[in-house]
């Protein structure tokens, strides 16, 4: 391998969203930092099968607003 060329590779901790942590080796970061996530496998919907719609700022609302009148009609 050439020198200098790629990122130093160290172990950090990784916090999932129920405070569970574990050690894994990466280029993030520092050596012995946290890295703190805000989706896991324990709360993302493609894993749990849990879906919410979450409306931030009204913009669900909006939309479903100016395409209302968009759809299938019997």
């Amino acid at each position: 391998m050439k020198k200098d060329t790629h990122p130093e590779y160290h172990e950090i901790t990784v916090q999932m969203t129920d405070g569970t942590t574990f050690t894994t080796r990466s280029t993030w970061g520092s050596p012995g930092d946290t890295l703190k996530l805000d989706v896991d496998p324990t709360s993302h919907p493609a894993w749990t099968g849990v879906h919410r719609l979450l409306d931030s700022g009204g913009q669900l609302a909006k939309f479903n607003k100016r395409f209302s009148g968009i759809g299938l009609k019997n």
